[in-house]
């Protein structure tokens, strides 16, 4: 069997672990509506389309959609997060509680609840509306996120730390969770952004985009240079580094049991690529859950790749149950 699969006995035996599984997920949560509509004249106050609007669609976005992918797997899922007091805020709860998230985790801060609204005509884009305030969040908040944050993770068998840089995970809540989780023994996968990539050391999974990387280290990563990558997990301080590579698949960079780094390269499942909105998410949530049922991070990694590949094949954020990932694990080894 190639050095980027799994034996599907064992396969099965780690997913059958997935529901007796807690994943506490702390970060940014959003909120993402849809206005689908058509455009049938040009505004007389301006020139730009009148959008006659059909439909209006939620759906959770950032850290909210790691939580809803973690909840597609059948785990249970606490997700960390702030929300406003606005009706977007009971929305955004309603849509978690229908996904059975854990309410305790969410903490009401004095500012509008992070909001994404696009609005489409005729499958095309003609407008998106940010609704947020990005900066750190208040010394009362993070005060407030620090004991959600102990409390989630003393309740939970991984941890997700996913980052969009909306104010959340600010260094002292970052060092928190880590210390948490480190105290407990549980696995961390992190989703970083620019703004505290260095902050996440003890982490075991780290997982940036190639894009992101490239951003935190200021220069192009050679990927094909031995040294390159072994060099980054030693500066990031972390177990293992996963780099996302879009159509290249991944490369898992893990400290060996000597001390020497091993490099996986994980070539892509998709068969075909719809729209790659979410599988970052996805990803993220099927590394955590199977680190939590025991998986090793090379383990863990080529089953969210899979996920990944099966996601990149729906519309939009999506999520992948354990059923889609098997089916579409045999039939890639069917192929094969």
């Amino acid at each position: 069997m190639p050095a980027h699969s799994i034996p599907r006995p064992r396969l099965v035996a780690l997913l059958a672990k997935a529901a007796a599984q807690r994943v506490a997920v702390v970060g940014d949560a959003m909120l993402d509506v849809y206005l689908k509509g058509d455009v049938t004249r040009i505004s007389p106050e301006a020139p730009v389309p009148v959008v006659r609007v059909r439909e209006r669609r939620y759906a959770l976005g950032g850290a909210a959609n790691v939580a809803q992918n973690v909840a597609a797997i059948a785990a249970t899922v606490e997700l960390v997060a702030t929300v406003g007091t606005d009706a977007n805020a009971t929305q955004l709860r309603d849509m978690l509680g229908a996904i059975g998230s854990d309410p305790r985790g969410l903490v009401r801060v004095d500012r509008p609840t992070t909001t994404k609204t696009r609005v489409v005509a005729r499958a095309q884009q003609v407008v998106r509306v940010d609704e947020e305030v990005d900066e750190d969040h208040s010394e009362a908040a993070v005060q407030e996120l620090l004991v959600v944050v102990e409390h989630a993770v003393a309740r939970a068998t991984a941890l997700v730390l996913e980052d969009y840089n909306k104010g959340v995970l600010v260094p002292v809540v970052i060092a928190h969770a880590l210390r948490c989780a480190a105290t407990r023994g549980i696995p961390v996968v992190v989703d970083p952004k620019f703004r505290n990539f260095f902050a996440y050391t003890g982490a075991t999974v780290f997982k940036p985009n190639l894009r992101e990387l490239e951003d935190a280290m200021g220069a192009a990563v050679d990927l094909e240079h031995p040294d390159t990558l072994p060099a980054l997990v030693d500066r990031l301080g972390v177990g293992a580094l996963l780099l996302t590579l879009s159509e290249r698949g991944m490369a898992l960079i893990a400290k060996g049991t000597g001390g020497a780094p091993s490099i996986h390269r994980i070539p892509t499942t998709a068969r075909e690529v719809y729209d790659v909105v979410g599988a970052g998410d996805t990803v993220t949530a099927w590394l955590a859950v199977m680190l939590a049922c025991g998986a090793t991070p090379l383990e863990a990694s080529i089953i969210a790749n899979f996920a990944a590949g099966v996601e990149v094949a729906k519309l939009g954020a999506a999520t992948v149950t354990q059923s889609e990932l098997l089916a579409a694990f045999d039939d890639h080894h069917s192929v094969a």
